[in-house]
């Protein structure tokens, strides 16, 4: 059985969570968010928790256990403390600024890039090289950090573009230096 999906999720004080079906919606102090898990997982609640359980052994019900379990759970962590990615602009010259419709940057291009901000998260330039991305959805926050990391990834030579906090990027030797 997974060890994952085996794990009771525990629901806060302060957290309503409706079932119905397949369908869950959790909502909390930070938002709402709603998700249909696959219709074969069986999600239901015992007291304050909720437990995930899979009809049989076959790999594809094993594989959907654990997943389903992680996505209710990061449903839960989402409405009570939020998800955050941090993102370092490293090279001279680039940097980020803070709008209302989401963030200006400025990566070494003819132009500045405007990107904005879907519905539920929040950009902010902590500094004009640390760019914070937040919200309630795991998914949606790592999808926007991967897009504006896309903007400009790190390149191996200097080391110059947008990166994770903490990334670490693998570097080349330049040209040999002659005879």
């Amino acid at each position: 059985m997974s060890r994952i999906g085996r794990r009771p999720i525990t629901v806060p004080a302060g957290v309503d969570v409706t079932i119905d079906g397949s369908h869950v919606r959790v909502k909390g102090p930070r938002g709402e968010i709603s998700r249909t898990l696959h219709a074969d997982v069986i999600v239901r609640r015992d007291g304050d928790q909720i437990l995930v359980e899979r009809p049989s052994d076959s790999p594809d019900h094993r594989a959907l256990h654990g997943l389903s379990r992680t996505l209710v759970a990061n449903m839960i962590d989402g409405v009570t403390t939020g998800f955050t990615k941090i993102l370092e602009i490293v090279g001279v010259g680039y940097r980020a600024e803070t709008k209302p419709f989401g963030l200006t940057l400025a990566l070494g291009y003819s132009h500045p890039i405007d990107y904005r901000a879907p519905e539920g998260i929040s950009l902010r330039a902590v500094s004009p090289t640390v760019v914070e991305v937040a919200g309630i959805n795991k998914e949606v926050v790592g999808q926007v950090a991967a897009e504006i990391r896309s903007l400009r990834p790190p390149e191996p030579y200097k080391g110059k573009g947008v990166k994770y906090q903490g990334e670490v990027i693998r570097r080349k030797a330049g040209k040999a230096g002659g005879k």
